[in-house]
């Protein structure tokens, strides 16, 4: 089932395809990052992600620009969808502190992978049993697992992801991240948690960074650095997961090549950037100005990237498959929440 609103007829999207250039909407979507980055900065508790994923939707849904969004701008939406992303997420290894994260140990290291795996099965096969279209259950369990919009950016890349689903994908993690930032911290007193159990429950159970952030803020600094060291070493299982993803698709388009007549790579090039990006890091070799930089860059990068994907959603038409979103996104978050609590119960 398609959520883009697509123009019907041949002659329709030949005339698009010739009338438009990328750079319209690529810098539609610098714009809409740099007004995400203003709305974070006037309300710092909405991180400038989620606020890049809403004005994406919005404004392809406003009368004003709607037309404009799904035809001139389109292919440079598109592209900041795709390009920026493999981008920002090899920057994102920039911020792994591959060193940081083994202090933890290997109790937190066997509770983190046993997290991501119970999160990442789990939701695929909630969402096969609720009948989801596409790749969306594989993106939603990907996005739940690792570290939501970024991870899901990755996997689509290797998997060949409709833009559809990787929009619907990204709306609904973005969604239950977000309100994980008001639910989590009523809970900690309820469950009985200090603040480092649970900043480590945040990094286990929230699915973005700057959610992370968000949540465990309101804990103090001690729940803030266990939340950050716990998320990075989440992040660290993306390169594998994606590594695993692209060998499956490869296995089953053995002897299929891509449009271009290559043969799909076994471990795409983005990946191997972010692992060299993480290596790198962990050297100590870059100045504490150069990471600054990195990470304002790869914030600026990911926020066009998901800007491009929030308006390539059709809201109309994802409201005939809210319900089933909805009960996975729920599903998914209570076994992330669920299995994420019983593992610092244990590890603590």
């Amino acid at each position: 089932m398609a959520l883009l609103h697509r123009p019907h007829g041949a002659a329709v999207r030949h005339v698009s395809r010739e009338t438009s250039t990328p750079w319209t909407g690529l810098a539609m979507a610098v714009g809409g990052a740099l007004t995400a980055w203003c709305i974070h900065r006037l309300v710092s508790a909405v991180p400038m992600l989620t606020a890049s994923v809403v004005l994406g939707i919005a404004v392809a849904h406003l009368p004003g620009l709607r037309t404009f969004v799904r035809g001139t701008a389109r292919p440079g939406l598109s592209l900041a969808g795709r390009r920026l992303m493999r981008i920002g997420i090899v920057l994102l290894g920039l911020g792994l502190g591959l060193d940081q994260v083994l202090r933890l140990g290997w109790a937190t290291v066997a509770m983190v992978v046993g997290v991501v795996a119970a999160t990442f099965l789990g939701t695929v096969w909630l969402g096969r049993r609720l009948g989801l279209p596409g790749d969306q259950p594989l993106l939603i369990a990907t996005g739940y697992s690792i570290c939501g919009a970024s991870a899901i950016g990755a996997v689509s890349e290797v998997s060949g992801s409709d833009e559809e689903d990787v929009a619907a994908s990204v709306a609904l993690v973005t969604l239950c991240g977000t309100l994980a930032i008001a639910v989590l911290p009523l809970l900690q007193g309820p469950l009985g948690l200090s603040d480092p159990a649970f900043g480590r429950w945040v990094g286990a159970g929230v699915h973005d960074v700057g959610q992370v952030v968000a949540t465990a803020q309101t804990a103090g600094p001690d729940a803030l650095g266990e939340a950050v060291l716990v998320k990075l070493m989440r992040v660290a299982l993306l390169a594998p997961l994606v590594a695993v993803v692209a060998f499956s698709v490869r296995a089953r388009r053995r002897g299929v090549r891509t449009a271009s007549g290559r043969r799909p790579a076994p471990v795409p090039l983005f990946v191997a950037g972010f692992l060299a990006a993480a290596a790198l890091r962990a050297t100590g070799a870059l100045p504490d100005v150069a990471l600054e930089w990195a990470h304002t860059a790869q914030e600026a990068l990911l926020a066009a990237a998901l800007f491009g994907l929030g308006s390539a959603v059709h809201l109309p038409t994802l409201a005939r498959t809210g319900g089933r979103a909805a009960a996975l996104g729920l599903g998914a978050w209570v076994v992330v929440a669920g299995v994420s609590y019983a593992g610092v119960v244990l590890t603590v």
